[in-house]
């Protein structure tokens, strides 16, 4: 088939999960069918990765968004327009009208926008479009706005929320199939419309993270994560300000290592025995070896969305992990045989502590959720799942 499938951001380097997810996805699917990707950008040089990705893709065409999301331009759009802000900061008009030259020149089977917010710039058309949405993006928002501190500024980001449901409703039922990455997110959405037709295509692990590597037992801690995402920054400050104490009390030789990209957004959560490590995005033997040189990675996730992809990448790397019931949400792992999953930050603290003191069960975990990343997780898995969803779009199904 041909695929032209918009991203809002470049598929490379896969050190984001977004980024991890696509690329690899791309990998496989080039092997059958031939992809035109349509991809947002922040910075000129993230154009001297279009060659890897032509590799795989038939055409690479990039596009300029604002490199920060705050800028007047941005707000004023937002503030006198039905468009929510994530929309107006992830939006091209160039981008636009090339997607409509495109479809006019060319004919494609499908039209696959990663993401909600990528589908303005697809005009009318009969071309089937398959709309992957790897978070529900209200819900990421209402989140962050229940928790906002300054409450004089909540009515107006409560409008943002309630915009961002309307269109990211809208554009679910405008599409042929819409797709989450969990099943809990599927029931989510087939709510908002119980006729709505909706698959679920999990994430996956990439293959740097699936390479053999020995337990590697020891008492460093590992949160990575990209913190751009409201909700990565939330379950840093937890980590650093409250089950990292409590840690520390039982285990006095214990390290915590906060990795990832955009690091500088926590740089006050730095502390004793606590490392902030700035992951560039194409950085991807840093993110190995921060997975492969730590003991367990604990993730206390409580502001919903995300792909998750930091947790199945602990769990190839044969990194136990500790986390909650929203930070495990959508991957089948069993609590207490591939992962220890806890409510509380005490409760996550306990549980951290009981795992880097008992090497029988770190083993346990690190292998079982190893064999189970094997075994569902793999990006081949996924995009004949995926595949499979294109060929019922295609015949109408």
């Amino acid at each position: 088939m041909k695929i032209l499938m918009l991203t809002p951001y470049l598929p490379y380097p896969p050190s984001s999960g977004g980024q991890i997810r696509s690329y690899n996805l791309i990998k496989q699917l080039s092997k059958k069918h031939q992809i035109t990707l349509y991809s947002l950008i922040k910075y000129e040089k993230e154009t001297e990765y279009v060659g890897e990705l032509e590799r795989y893709c038939q055409n690479v065409r990039v596009f300029k968004r604002p490199e920060r999301p705050w800028t007047l331009q941005n707000i004023l759009k937002t503030c006198f327009s039905l468009n929510p802000f994530l929309v107006i900061r992830n939006f091209s008009s160039e981008e636009k009208r090339s997607v409509a030259d495109i479809l006019k020149k060319e004919e494609f089977d499908i039209i696959h926008a990663e993401t909600f917010y990528v589908s303005p710039h697809i005009p009318n058309t009969a071309v089937p479009v398959v709309l992957v949405d790897q978070t529900i993006e209200y819900q990421v928002y209402q989140h962050y706005v229940e928790t906002f501190k300054w409450w004089f500024l909540k009515p107006l980001l409560w409008l943002d929320v309630l915009k961002i449901k309307y269109w990211e409703t809208y554009y679910w039922r405008k599409a042929a199939r819409a797709v989450a990455v969990s099943e809990s997110d599927a029931k989510k959405m087939r709510v908002s419309s119980p006729t709505m037709n909706v698959s679920v295509v999990p994430n996956g692990v990439g293959e740097d993270l699936m390479e053999e590597v020995p337990l590697h037992f020891s008492q460093n801690i590992l949160f990575m994560a990209n913190y751009d995402w409201m909700q990565n920054i939330e379950a840093a400050k937890i980590l650093v300000t409250q089950l990292f104490p409590a840690i520390l009390k039982e285990i006095p030789q214990a390290k915590l290592l906060i990795a990832g990209q955009h690091i500088e957004k926590i740089a006050n959560l730095k502390a004793e025995n606590v490392r902030l490590v700035d992951l560039k995005i194409e950085d991807i033997k840093g993110v190995k070896k921060a997975y492969q040189e730590s003991g367990i990675l604990v993730a206390p996730l409580y502001g919903p969305g995300g792909s998750r992809l930091k947790i199945l990448g602990a769990m190839g790397a044969k990194l136990p992990v500790v986390t909650t019931n929203i930070g495990i949400e959508g991957i089948d792992a069993l609590d207490g045989q591939s992962v220890l999953v806890g409510r509380t930050p005490e409760e996550l603290s306990t549980l951290a502590i009981r795992l880097l003191q008992n090497k029988d069960l770190y083993k346990k975990l690190a292998l079982n959720a190893r064999k189970l990343v094997e075994e569902k997780y793999s990006y081949q898995a996924i995009a004949h799942k995926l595949d499979g969803i294109y060929t019922e779009v295609k015949n109408g199904s």
